[in-house]
């Protein structure tokens, strides 16, 4: 799977870099999008892979700091390109004469910096609130990586309320996100269903189902490994949430764009 994703995202990079017909807004979302993805993929399955090759289970300290911090730095940046990738959507439909200067070069090489950006910082605080903590609990993770909710539950039960705070802090922003991303869809929908020729409507829903489904597939998977209910916990259920959004998701999103993207396979 793991190679699969690999494959894909780098695939379409090297499409989008090569191919002066996709130096788009909406590739280069694209672009920085597979970029996340690998970025996810190469921080959590080498070492995975190193411990099952091995016969190990073990990760040194500072090895833990740096896989969470790079796994949220990517996770949060792609979920910020997202959100990116809906504006860019709901621009091209809903406001298509204003589209050139609203998404402008510069307009997007902004944007796609404020999102690098904004997942740095947001991972950056996380590491550090995280790992300022005393772990009263061992030493041993459920996990097959250094996932956040993994590392909270090794922690002292009275020390971790900040965290705790600064997630509830994300968790809003990342629901302001959300509800920017479904105020657009219905923006979109209204404004598809308007027009009047069905080839028109067909190209439209296409270039939007995509991202649909890609967001779909990573706030469901994400939000289900990190708020779900404690009576519905469960290791297996843990690893197999952990794979689904870390792995299968990043794997998934280069054949979910390609497939009803006429110039992406052209290029390929």
């Amino acid at each position: 799977i793991s190679l699969a994703a690999l494959l894909g995202n780098g695939l379409i990079l090297s499409a989008i870099a090569c191919d002066h017909h996709l130096h788009t807004p909406m590739h280069f979302f694209l672009l920085n999008l597979s970029l996340t993805d690998l970025g996810s993929i190469c921080t959590t399955v080498p070492k995975a892979m190193h411990n099952s090759l091995w016969g190990t289970t073990t990760i040194s300290y500072m090895g833990c700091v740096a896989q969470l911090f790079l796994f949220a730095f990517f996770m949060s940046a792609e979920f910020y390109l997202l959100t990116l990738m809906c504006y860019d959507r709901y621009v091209a439909i809903c406001k298509p004469l204003h589209y050139g200067t609203l998404l402008g070069s510069r307009a997007c090489a902004h944007m796609a910096a404020a999102a690098w950006a904004s997942g740095f910082l947001t991972a950056l605080l996380h590491t550090a609130n995280t790992f300022s903590l005393p772990l009263c609990q061992g030493n041993v993770l459920g996990q097959f990586f250094c996932e956040l909710p993994q590392i909270l539950k090794l922690s002292c039960s009275k020390s971790y309320l900040r965290v705790v705070g600064l997630l509830s802090v994300s968790a809003s922003l990342t629901f302001g996100c959300f509800v920017f991303m479904v105020f657009s869809y219905v923006q979109i929908f209204r404004a598809v269903l308007r027009i009047p020729s069905e080839q028109g409507r067909h190209k439209a829903f296409s270039t939007c189902l995509p991202h649909l489904a890609v967001v779909s597939l990573f706030i469901g998977t994400s939000f289900f490994a990190y708020l779900k209910l404690p009576s519905i916990s469960s290791p297996y259920l843990d690893l197999v949430m952990s794979v689904f959004y870390s792995v299968v998701s990043p794997t998934l999103n280069p054949l979910i764009y390609s497939l009803r993207n006429k110039e992406l396979k052209n290029a390929l």
